[in-house]
């Protein structure tokens, strides 16, 4: 075939603009996403051989090569994995949204080294050769094609690259990069070996390289260093995970980290341990410093890297831990899986359920051991994860009671995110026989709810829940170490042993004697509100709104409504308070329903909600001001 011009997609110029002069603030990561792009091909052969022996040719041992010519400033690395077709190349080569471009310039923000990591996250690491070249030439043959439908792709990163049928006999491929004049370090084999070691070494096919040796001058003239013809082993060789743990430096772990998640920081925590027993694996996991922008989109690819046997099978295998922890990262290598296995098969495998319960059980073992022996790094993980970690609840029964135990929240005595439901037992009042709670919008909008104003009179300390998992999560935990949980915005307001006789006998009587407004305001108030009664958690303010227990919060009801989400009509009790002089007003006034529209719309404000008919609430205010 001919050598073929085709155009790259209108996208193409912007984002090797940015690649090649804004994103790379070290621009020896090139070798490390082509090393690794090298190696995956690698992976592909392996697991395509599975079914298809034929496909390894006559060369059976997998590997990848690193090359220079000083004189014609090439740069060149060489895999002899599953390789490309004509096709192909033009595809994934050419085609750069093929690899997430518009989804990648989305979340561009502006910061050198946290982009730069978006590069191999959406799989456009093969661009960044243009950092260090002003041209690329690849040359390839897919696997089992014959050696005259080998292909060249080349391109300066331009708008357009050209590609041509060529006679290739060895399968895979080689990327050949056309150093620019102030990239030529890295015709170097010191520079090109130290990248190796740092990024790469971690890679379980061998990375070759020609050995190096002095030689002696003649004549007096200096010596230097001449490449020979022999190949050596510039990395490690075997795959991190299935080394010892006391060979492994708390360096190589991290570096490990950064490679397969694309973080440009150190992780929280790391666990690296093999489990033997009825399934045998190795598990290297990791927590990460920072939450990724997606984390609350639960229908995201993600999840560890599976091996079996050290044959890479697939990324983000979802099956090896609950949904709850798709933060996590890292690499499982079973001993007991089938090599062909698939994502249907992951779903009812007896080993897989045994490798996700051991995989979760190690993960919130991580987390425990942060909370008891480093709280700054625990306060730093809640901070990013604590929101989905309260998922488990509802996902995850056989850890229900660890789980709990690692809840944090704010409360009524303290604006930091650290009581947990022990710390609130070990300060609870004498005759005090339940944990009180309020779900709310915000911190302060809970701290300043009128449903609160009992307790704070009565010294009570109340937890503040703000997360939008919060109220779901709770409905699958009702009670802590024994005792109740208890919403404070549901239900008639009972404080047992707290509350004295003359309070609840006060109660009583204001229901009684105040049982003709009570009527009438639910009269008025009949299309907004359940029922009407009088209560005594209410000190300060005249009303606030309460839901019958098991009912849906209206602070719930309006967030599914504002996710577009179906959710049930709730109809709230209005609760007031007979000794507030707005609320004694109401006998005998002649603006009585618009005292009580007022009323049940104030009550919804200070629960963080708005009135139906702000324009109907703004007016009756007027009214009465004038």
């Amino acid at each position: 075939m001919s050598k073929q011009t085709l155009s790259f997609q209108a996208e193409v110029a912007q984002l090797l603009k940015l690649v090649t002069h804004s994103l790379y603030s070290n621009p020896d990561i090139f070798l490390r996403e082509l090393v690794s792009n090298a190696s995956d091909a690698c992976d592909k052969l392996r697991f395509e051989g599975l079914n298809n022996a034929e496909l390894y040719e006559d060369a059976p041992n997998l590997e990848v090569r690193v090359s220079f010519d000083k004189a014609a400033k090439t740069l060149t690395i060489t895999d002899n994995g599953i390789g490309l077709s004509q096709i192909e190349a033009v595809e994934h080569l050419g085609t750069i949204a093929k690899s997430g471009t518009r989804d990648f310039m989305a979340k561009l923000s502006g910061d050198q080294k946290n982009d730069a990591q978006l590069i191999g996250q959406f799989g456009v690491g093969f661009y960044s050769g243009f950092i260090v070249a002003d041209k690329i030439t690849v040359e390839s043959r897919r696997a089992g094609l014959p050696a005259a439908e080998g292909v060249r792709w080349s391109s300066a990163g331009t708008g357009d690259f050209e590609v041509e049928m060529i006679e290739r006999k060895e399968r895979g491929t080689s990327v050949i990069l056309h150093l620019k004049d102030d990239a030529t370090e890295y015709l170097n084999t010191w520079k090109l070996k130290s990248i190796i070691s740092k990024y790469s070494d971690h890679i379980s096919l061998p990375i070759l390289m020609k050995k190096e040796a002095w030689k002696e001058g003649e004549n007096g003239q200096p010596g230097e260093m001449v490449t020979s013809d022999e190949w050596e082993t510039v990395n490690q060789a075997a795959a991190l995970w299935t080394r010892a743990r006391k060979d492994i430096t708390p360096e190589q772990y991290d570096e490990f980290y950064k490679q397969i998640s694309y973080d440009n920081q150190a992780p929280l925590a790391t666990t690296h341990n093999r489990v033997e027993g009825a399934t045998e694996y190795t598990q290297l996991l990791y927590i990460p410093a920072k939450a990724p922008m997606d984390l609350f989109n639960r229908d995201k690819a993600a999840g560890v890297k599976l091996y079996v046997k050290r044959v890479f099978i697939m990324d983000d295998a979802q099956a090896l831990l609950p949904v709850y922890l798709r933060f996590v990262k890292g690499v499982v290598d079973s001993s007991d899986l089938p090599l062909n296995v698939s994502r249907e098969l992951l779903q009812e495998s007896r080993a897989v359920k045994a490798i996700r319960e051991g995989c979760t059980k190690r993960v919130l073992s991580m987390i425990e051991d942060l909370a008891a022996n480093e709280p700054e790094k625990f306060a730093s993980f809640y901070a990013e994860f604590g929101a989905v970690l309260k998922e488990g609840l509802g996902e995850d029964f056989a850890n229900r009671e660890r789980l709990a135990k690692l809840l944090r929240f704010a409360s009524s005595t303290t604006d930091t995110t650290s009581v947990g439901f022990a710390d609130y037992k070990a300060r609870m009042k004498e005759g005090q026989d339940a944990i009180y709670y309020i779900t709310a919008d915000t911190q302060a909008a809970g701290k300043n709810s009128p449903q609160l104003e009992i307790f704070r009179k009565k010294g009570i300390e109340v937890l503040l829940m703000t997360d939008r998992v919060d109220e779901w999560a709770l409905n699958y935990l009702h009670e802590f170490d024994g005792t109740p949980l208890q919403s404070v915005a549901k239900g008639a307001v009972d404080l047992g042993k707290l509350q004295d006789e003359d309070e609840k006998k006060a109660a009583e009587e204001a229901q009684t004697q105040f049982k003709p407004v009570l009527d009438k305001l639910k009269e008025a108030l009949k299309d907004k509100a359940s029922d009407v009664r009088a209560t005594t958690r209410l000190v300060d303010s005249p009303a606030c709104l309460v839901v019958q227990d098991g009912d849906m919060s209206t602070q719930l009801a309006r967030m599914l409504k504002q996710a577009g989400q179906a959710a049930p009509e709730v109809k709230p009790i209005l609760e007031i308070n007979a000794q507030h002089p707005l609320v004694k007003k109401l006998e005998g006034s002649e603006h009585f329903d618009d005292l009580a529209h007022i009323l049940f719309d104030q009550a919804l404000l200070a629960e963080g909600g708005l009135p139906d008919d702000p324009a109907a609430y703004v007016k009756r205010v007027n009214a009465l001001l004038l």
